[in-house]
């Protein structure tokens, strides 16, 4: 059975790398839901500006199609898109059963921390109290605290998603 992984939590947590690693591990495609956000949606964000319900309606809706797409093509996927809201994750997971969100929660220190020191990324360390003060911790999902070593998240991650009893059958070594 396909499945669709979301990796979900505010900016700096980790969903990027979490998720590039994954799809290693398990040989499904990674999406960033970076990559799916209107050039409108960037420049805002680049400038400081966080967004508000209707500059994110567009992309969630893109990422929607592209679950759909590829759940239809049976096709597994992993998504790193940061969920914020209940309504979000909805808009998601809408005709999509086989969406499963994996929450990677973290400290505001530990988080606004990593942000200062990457590089090469749009989202300014400064509208990180606009990510924390949107989120609506989600009920439903799988919850990872990311305090924890990179290889200690992904060992985490794959005992705590159910892909199946015998992982072993899809190549997955815990």
């Amino acid at each position: 059975m396909n499945q669709a992984i979301i990796l979900m939590g505010v900016a700096g947590s980790g969903k990027t790398s979490v998720g590039l690693r994954l799809a290693e591990i398990l040989g499904w495609s990674f999406f960033d839901g970076d990559d799916f956000h209107s050039t409108e949606n960037v420049t805002k964000m680049s400038k400081g500006i966080p967004l508000d319900d209707s500059d994110r309606q567009d992309w969630l809706v893109s990422l929607h199609d592209l679950i759909e797409q590829n759940s239809s093509e049976g096709k597994s996927i992993l998504v790193a898109c940061s969920a914020l809201k209940k309504e979000y994750r909805e808009t998601l997971r809408k005709d999509n059963p086989e969406v499963l969100f994996v929450f990677l929660r973290g400290s505001y220190n530990l988080i606004y921390n990593r942000m200062k020191n990457r590089k090469n990324h749009y989202m300014d360390a400064g509208m990180l109290q606009s990510q924390f003060e949107d989120l609506d911790e989600p009920t439903n999902a799988i919850e990872i605290n990311i305090d924890q070593d990179f290889e200690s998240i992904i060992d985490n991650v794959l005992q705590k998603i159910d892909l199946d009893k015998d992982r072993s059958k899809h190549g997955i070594e815990i």
